[in-house]
């Protein structure tokens, strides 16, 4: 028992000395305070939320009955992703809406505390920033259930799980809204070769599904001129893992450092062009052996 009661009290005080931490309780300040505006919002939408989550629920439905998803009839926003993504939905859409709803949402605000909880150990008060500048666009995906923040979610996975897991979801994310490409950069090397050959598979599966891929074009383009979809600066919260991992990359975010960043890549610009000028055909093998090893791909015969 008195072990045990010394162990508690060493947790007791660590917990305590947290709290004497001014950046901790300001960060536990910004988060109480998004965290409530958001839910309060929420509250207030009552039913009215969840218009793109039922699009997908609806779609997935009027699709099994043999209807047309791209121009659905009733209360639904039409499907506009690709035709064989519509099973991907499947599991989900089988539940009653009210369940569905919930599970949708709820399961999003699991994994989003999750990352948030991630991302707080290691730094406290530029998470609850973060959060705070991103507070608009994540309530309004956790509003209408767009998948935009479940994608962005998944790009944060990307970056911790096993190179053909990691290409499959970048894939799946930016065959969905295009916008997740970049994230491509942050992937591991053979993670992003592997996101090349599922997003060319996902291409073949769309040409195999060509009659409804036009129509699923006509349905995306069809809404007309739309504003800024700022929902999709949700997608920044997927960079945290890669900026929390790489404290350098903060950086260069320091307007102080950027005459001393373009110095450097004047230098290695000129460098580059020294060397294409002297040794073409050296300087052709040292940008194949850059290109895969950017791609996670061996190679045979260096060294």
């Amino acid at each position: 028992m008195s072990r045990r009661r010394r162990v508690l009290r060493r947790a007791f005080g660590a917990e305590l000395e947290r709290l004497h931490d001014r950046r901790r309780i300001v960060a536990i300040v910004i988060l109480a305070v998004v965290f409530a505006v958001i839910g309060a919002g929420l509250l207030a939408r009552g039913e009215e939320g969840g218009a793109d989550a039922r699009a997908y629920w609806g779609a997935v439905r009027i699709w099994l009955n043999g209807g047309d998803p791209y121009h659905p009839s009733g209360p639904f926003l039409p499907y506009v992703y690709a035709p064989w993504m519509l099973p991907l939905f499947v599991p989900w859409a089988l539940l009653p809406w009210e369940v569905a709803w919930f599970v949708w949402r709820g399961g999003i605000i699991i994994a989003w505390l999750a990352t948030i909880h991630w991302a707080y150990q290691r730094r406290p008060l530029a998470t609850a920033l973060a959060v705070l500048v991103l507070a608009f666009p994540i309530g309004a995906n956790l509003d209408t259930g767009n998948v935009t923040l479940l994608l962005a979610l998944g790009l944060w996975v990307a970056q911790f799980s096993e190179a053909r897991l990691a290409g499959l979801i970048w894939a799946v994310a930016t065959w969905m809204k295009w916008v997740p490409a970049p994230f491509w950069l942050v992937l591991a090397p053979r993670a992003r070769k592997w996101g090349l050959l599922w997003l060319a598979l996902a291409g073949v599966l769309s040409v195999l599904t060509l009659p409804l891929t036009i129509i699923q074009l006509q349905a995306l383009f069809g809404f007309g001129p739309r504003p800024p979809r700022l929902d999709y600066l949700v997608l920044l919260w997927a960079t945290v893992p890669w900026l929390w991992l790489h404290p350098a990359a903060l950086a260069r975010f320091d307007p102080r450092t950027w005459p001393a960043g373009l110095r450097l890549l004047r230098s290695r610009f000129g460098a580059l062009r020294t060397g294409w000028t002297s040794d073409p055909g050296g300087a052709r093998q040292r940008a194949r052996l850059g290109i895969r090893a950017f791609l996670g791909l061996e190679n045979r015969g260096a060294g």
